[in-house]
C-alpha cells in the first residue's frame, strides 16, 4: 500500500479521495491554487501545496508544478480525480518515469480509450455492440454523404479526440453534409487538437446507460452494474441513478457481463466506466472513460464498495480479490448535481457562501466541499456538491430525494436546487420515462411559459 498520495484535484472529489486516504492510513497531499488556498480538502489534509496561480492551465494542469509538489512532500502515488489530468496517458506516462504510481489505468489504454475511433474499434473486436457508423476517420464530404446514406439520415458527426459533450453535430440531410463535416473539424482542432471526426446514426430518443467496470491488470475483471445518466443539459449530466429504471434483470446481466469480460481480456487496471446509449432494447457503446466518474457515488450506495479505495488498492498492485458472484446490488440511489447557477439560465453564480444547511437521516449523502464563509472561485467548473440519496425501491428514494432537497440550503449564490424541486413534480421524472433529449425539451417549454 502506498505511503502518501498526492491528490492532483480540487473541490468535492479533492476531499472524496482525501476520505478514503484517510480510511485507509495513508498521507494526503493537498495542491491548490492560490484562489483554492481556503478550500476544505486543503484545510483536511496532511500536507498542502500551492503550485499555482488560479487559471487551471497554470496550477491544476502544471505538471511540472505537481511533480515539484510530490519530490518535495515524498508523494509516492497521484489520485487524479476526474477531470484535469485523469485522461492525460503523458502525465501517467511522466510519474512512472518519476517512480511515482498513477492511481488509475496505463496509459497505453488512456490513449487508446481517449481515441474515439480507435476506443470503438477496440470494442467491435472485443464483443462490445457499437453504433453503425464509419470505420474510421472521415473528412472527404463525398465520402460521408455515402456513409450517411448506407446507415441513414440523420446522422451525428463526432471528434475523434472528443469528450465532455463538445465536438459533435447533428446532420439531419444530405445537403447539410459538407458545411457541418467542415464546422465539426474546425471546433475539433480547436478544442482538442485534432481535427480528426467520426460519423455514426443519430439515435432519436435514447437513454444514456453507462456500466462501471473494475479490473486488475492481471486478468480480473467485474462490473459493478449500471448506471442512468439520460436528464442531461448540452450533453452534461445533471441527474444519475442506479439502476436504469429503463431495463430489466436480463439486460442488465448481459451488458454488464459483456463489459466485464471486455475490461478481462483488455488486462485493464483500475476503475473506468463503458458508456452506451440504448433504444429499442439495443444497446450501441459511445465511449469508455478511464476514470473515476463524478456520479460514482450511485454505484457505491447499491454495491457497498468504496470506488476510490478499489483504485488505491489496485494501484497498488492487489488483485481485485472477489468475482462477479460475490458482488450484490440492493436499493436504488440517485445522485443531483448542485451545481452554483442559476436554475433556469444556468449561468456560474461565484461568490461568498454565507450560509449552508446540508440535509441528513438515513440514506442521505452530500459530497460536497463548501462551508458557511466559503468564496466559490469563478475559475472553475461550478460543481459545488452532489446530493445523493438511497432507498429500497425507487419509489422510496424519490420521496427521499424530495425530502433531502427540502432541508439543503445554500445562501449567498444561486443554485440548481430549486431545478430538482420542479423535476420531482414532473410524471415522466416519476416514472423514469425520460430520454436524453427529455430535460432540453423541459426547459426549453418551461422557461417559454414564464
Amino acid at each position: 500500500m502506498f505511503d502518501k498520495v498526492l491528490i492532483a484535484n480540487r473541490g468535492e472529489i479533492a476531499l472524496r479521495v482525501l476520505r478514503a486516504c484517510r480510511e485507509l492510513g495513508i498521507s494526503t497531499v493537498a495542491v491548490h491554487s492560490t484562489a483554492d488556498a481556503n478550500a476544505m480538502h486543503v484545510r483536511l489534509a496532511d500536507e498542502s501545496v500551492c503550485i499555482g496561480p488560479p487559471p487551471a492551465a497554470d496550477s491544476y494542469l502544471n505538471v511540472p508544478a505537481l511533480l515539484s509538489a510530490c519530490e518535495i512532500t515524498g508523494a509516492d502515488a497521484v489520485h487524479p480525480g476526474y477531470g484535469f489530468l485523469s485522461e492525460n496517458a503523458r502525465f501517467s506516462d511522466i510519474l512512472a518515469e518519476h517512480d511515482i504510481s498513477f492511481i488509475g489505468p496505463s496509459g497505453d489504454h488512456i490513449r487508446l480509450m481517449g481515441d474515439k475511433i480507435e476506443a470503438k474499434q477496440t470494442a467491435e473486436r472485443l464483443g462490445i455492440p457499437v453504433v453503425p457508423g464509419s470505420e474510421g476517420a472521415v473528412s472527404d464530404p463525398k465520402e460521408a454523404i455515402q456513409i450517411a446514406r448506407d446507415i441513414g439520415f440523420p446522422v451525428i458527426i463526432k471528434a475523434a479526440s472528443g469528450g465532455g459533450g463538445r465536438g459533435m453535430k447533428v446532420v439531419e440531410r444530405e445537403a447539410d453534409m459538407e458545411v457541418s463535416l467542415h464546422t465539426t473539424q474546425s471546433e475539433a482542432k480547436a478544442a482538442f487538437g485534432d481535427g480528426s471526426v467520426y460519423i455514426e446514426k443519430y439515435l432519436g430518443k435514447p437513454r444514456h446507460i453507462e456500466v462501471q467496470v473494475l479490473g486488475d491488470g492481471q486478468g480480473g475483471g467485474v462490473h459493478l452494474g449500471e448506471r442512468d445518466c439520460s436528464l442531461q443539459r448540452r450533453h452534461q449530466k445533471v441527474w444519475e441513478e442506479a439502476r436504469s429504471p429503463a431495463l430489466n434483470d436480463s439486460q442488465r446481466e448481459e451488458i454488464g457481463n459483456i463489459c466485464a469480460k471486455a475490461i478481462a481480456e483488455m488486462r485493464y487496471s483500475g476503475a473506468g466506466t463503458i458508456e452506451f446509449l440504448y433504444e429499442n432494447g439495443e444497446f450501441y457503446f459511445i465511449e469508455m472513460n478511464t476514470r473515476l466518474q463524478v456520479e460514482h457515488p450511485v454505484t457505491e450506495m447499491i454495491t457497498g464498495l468504496d470506488l476510490v479505495a478499489e483504485q488505491i488498492r489496485i494501484a497498488s498492485g492487489s488483485r481485485l480479490g472477489y468475482s462477479q458472484e460475490d458482488i450484490s446490488f440492493h436499493g436504488h440511489a440517485i445522485e443531483c448535481r448542485i451545481n452554483a447557477e442559476n436554475a433556469r439560465t444556468f449561468m456560474p453564480s461565484p461568490g461568498l457562501v454565507e450560509n449552508v444547511h446540508v440535509p441528513g437521516g438515513l440514506g442521505v449523502r452530500v459530497d460536497s466541499g463548501i462551508y458557511s464563509g466559503y468564496r466559490i472561485p469563478p475559475y472553475y467548473d461550478s460543481l459545488i456538491g452532489k446530493l445523493i440519496v438511497f432507498g429500497k425501491t425507487r419509489n422510496e428514494c424519490l420521496m427521499r430525494l424530495r425530502r433531502a432537497l427540502g432541508e439543503y440550503v445554500v445562501q449567498g449564490v444561486e443554485t440548481t436546487i430549486p431545478l430538482f424541486i420542479d423535476l420531482l413534480q414532473e410524471p415522466d421524472i416519476v416514472d423514469g420515462s425520460y430520454d436524453i433529449h427529455w430535460l432540453e425539451k423541459y426547459l426549453d417549454r418551461t422557461s417559454s411559459a414564464q
